[in-house]
């Protein structure tokens, strides 16, 4: 097995790295416990669920340090394999939308085993070993300008986004927008998923290629890049940000494909070096809980695997309707994504598809 830290040695990863931001959320009474968060997750989409939290445990500060995803590997890993859990480096719950990190992190021997109530109602692609855990349900969505696509141009299937490209070459040149598999680790995961689910894969590169596809780290670029009008459909987007892009008043439309759909459930670990473990684990089951589903279907990531899709988003009746919905399991399939020869293959293939010439220094990064 290769521990954490030649990991880190092999990636070029050794050593902290600093969050993007810290976000302090004060106890409404007497402070008698710190609650540590890193995530790689947006602090805006956290804060309602932090906040009701709270609600629950009003004497507990939490304090919320927001990563890209390769990042907070790094830093994770790094102090597992250290054993640190000094003050600087206090950890006690990891939350990453690269789950394929998180349960590599685990299958080092870096996680905490939890097992509750909540825990114990998780489907099985949503949770893996008693250590990591899924607690949302976000689609990749194709996002588009609606005043730049016209309805009879929307595609609504990954065959029907290829047949748009083969139709109108020159309008839509340039003017189509998805990750940097390169860079991004959710692009990466949603690429190398949709490789693995559909005979369209190579055709749909090959039409990306063709129409000169602009390629970004981020969802958050991406979705600037939408809402300026540099292009006018993005492919593969997370469906939570795009989505709260559109309840802020971004004008974009959303569209759930038809064919398939593939879904991310972001997880959350505690680490072996957690300090406030008993507060660790009551927050990992909150966000499990009906309670904090509630509030992460309504305020925070939106989509709900069997409810109805959100107001205003194009697609079938729901995620799981007519055998669309394909989760990405929280499980060691995902160490397959890890493996450094297949994704130095994969990623060959999709920049001779594209046109891309190979970085420099790869990297992965990802949200926000």
């Amino acid at each position: 097995m290769i521990r954490p830290l030649a990991l880190l040695l092999a990636l070029g990863l050794a050593g902290p790295a600093a969050a993007l931001e810290v976000s302090r959320f004060p106890a409404s009474e007497y402070e008698r416990t710190t609650l540590t968060i890193r995530g790689a997750t947006d602090a805006e989409a956290m804060a309602p669920l932090i906040r009701d939290y709270q609600q629950l445990y009003p004497d507990v500060t939490v304090i919320y340090h927001e990563y890209v995803t390769t990042d907070l590997f790094g830093e994770m890993a790094a102090a597992c394999a250290a054993g640190r859990a000094d003050r600087e480096h206090a950890t006690d719950v990891v939350i990453s939308s690269s789950v394929d990190q998180l349960i590599k992190l685990a299958n080092d021997g870096c996680a905490r085993p939890h097992r509750s109530i909540e825990t114990g109602r998780q489907p099985d692609w949503a949770a893996w070993r008693n250590e990591v855990f899924g607690f949302t349900t976000e689609p990749a969505v194709i996002a588009y300008r609606p005043d730049l696509v016209p309805r009879e141009d929307l595609p609504r299937s990954r065959v029907e986004l290829v047949d748009l490209l083969r139709r109108k070459p020159q309008a839509y040149a340039g003017r189509i927008g998805s990750y940097d598999i390169t860079l991004s680790g959710i692009g990466y995961l949603f690429a190398a998923y949709d490789a693995r689910a559909a005979a369209t894969y190579g055709r749909l590169v090959e039409a990306f290629g063709r129409a000169n596809l602009q390629v970004r780290c981020c969802t958050a670029d991406l979705i600037a890049d939408l809402e300026s009008g540099r292009i006018a459909i993005g492919y593969n987007l997370l469906g939570s940000y795009v989505y709260a892009a559109m309840r802020r008043g971004a004008r974009l439309g959303l569209v759930v494909p038809r064919d398939y759909t593939l879904v991310l459930s972001r997880a959350v670990l505690v680490p072996v070096t957690a300090r406030a473990v008993g507060h660790a684990f009551a927050f990992v089951d909150y966000l499990l809980s009906a309670r904090g589903q509630r509030v992460s279907r309504e305020e925070a990531f939106f989509f709900d695997r069997d409810g109805p899709l959100p107001p205003g988003v194009d697609g079938p009746p729901s995620l799981a309707a007519a055998g669309a919905f394909r989760p990405i399991t929280v499980g060691p399939v995902l160490l397959a994504v890890q493996d450094r020869a297949k994704r130095a293959r994969f990623l060959a293939e999709w920049r001779q598809s594209i046109g891309a010439e190979a970085p420099k220094g790869e990297r992965r990064a990802d949200e926000p």
